[in-house]
């Protein structure tokens, strides 16, 4: 491991905004699940989560632009979200936190009914057959999204990968779920109708994909109960 990851893994263990449980944590009675308003933001405001946020861009976009909802970005590569986790910090961000856990153990440090909104935002689309069960929107991780949202709440998938955005689209649909927005193209100038978070935030990987020629799509989604 380089040293400026090993420098950013311990600068995270010194910042109040960010919590990395361990497996065994996160499974066993792990003391948030059912209490992060109470215990961690201290209000009673909804809670987003960004799955896989990466460097966190979109985490602390949206917090900056709605202080009185909290934000949570979630990912395994604590190196990434470091940069996230101290900007936040820097900029005085109190409705921010960053988690580094395993997104398929997140109905296991969320309650039923403790979140808001869920965001995934360029994630491995997982073309190969064999790694079908690692696909974020496939339908045991959509049950598991299920569990901890709200009745009301929505999932939101940002991506280059038209592949992904059609499987989505289509397990919906199969499944029975609501199809609110989707977008081919979030930029094509007929898209006024899409929220401005869409457009407005763009993370380095879309930065990276969109300087290839590809273009970014959008579906926002809810479950049928």
């Amino acid at each position: 491991m380089g040293k400026d990851k090993i420098r950013r893994f311990n600068e995270n263990k010194t910042f109040e905004n960010v919590v990395q449980p361990t497996r065994d944590e996160a499974v066993n009675n792990f003391p948030l699940k059912g209490n992060w308003n109470k215990d961690f933001f201290k209000n009673d405001n909804p809670i987003v989560l960004e799955l896989g946020c990466g460097k966190g861009e979109y985490t602390v976009a949206m917090a900056r632009r709605e202080a009185d909802r909290n934000f949570i970005g979630i990912d395994i590569k604590g190196a990434r979200f470091w940069r996230g986790a101290k900007t936040a910090l820097e900029e005085g961000l109190d409705n921010v936190g960053f988690m580094r856990t395993q997104i398929e153990l997140i109905d296991q440090v969320f309650a039923e009914n403790e979140v808001s909104e869920i965001w995934i935002t360029f994630p491995d689309p997982q073309i190969k057959y064999r790694r079908t069960v690692h696909r974020l929107t496939n339908p045991e991780f959509l049950d598991r999204y299920n569990k901890i949202l709200k009745p009301e709440g929505t999932v939101n998938l940002k991506t280059d990968s038209e592949f992904l955005h059609g499987y989505t689209h289509g397990m919906i649909q199969l499944l029975g779920h609501k199809v609110i927005k989707s977008s081919h193209n979030v930029y094509h100038p007929d898209n006024r109708e899409l929220p401005s978070i869409v457009t407005d935030v763009q993370t380095y990987y879309e930065e990276k994909f969109k300087a290839l020629g590809k273009t970014i799509t959008y579906i926002k989604f809810q479950f049928k109960d």
